[in-house]
C-alpha cells in the first residue's frame, strides 16, 4: 500500500502540531521532508531524526514498509 506526501505530514503534525513541515515526493515511496520544530532546540541532529521516525508510527519498519526511503531535515527555528 502506497503513502502519500499529506498522510506522511499527518503524522508528523500529531508529533509536531506546532512545526513548519514540508514533504516532497509523489511516487507513493520515496520523499523528503523538513520539519522545523522548537522541540528540537539543543538537541542534536540524530535525536532529532529519531523523534521524527517515532512520529511515523512504524511506517518505515520492515521488508514491506509503506514507506521507503525519507530524506530528512530537521532543525529549530531560527
Amino acid at each position: 500500500m502506497a503513502i502519500t506526501a499529506h498522510e506522511i505530514e499527518a503524522l508528523l503534525r500529531e508529533s509536531f502540531p506546532n512545526a513548519k513541515i514540508t514533504v516532497q515526493g509523489d511516487d507513493g515511496a520515496h520523499f523528503a521532508a523538513e520539519v522545523i520544530d522548537e522541540s528540537f532546540r539543543g538537541k542534536n541532529r540524530v535525536q532529532q531524526q529519531r523523534a521524527v521516525n517515532a512520529a511515523l508510527k512504524g511506517k518505515m519498519d520492515g521488508n514491506n514498509a509503506e514507506l521507503h526511503a525519507l530524506g530528512l531535515t530537521t532543525k529549530a527555528p531560527d
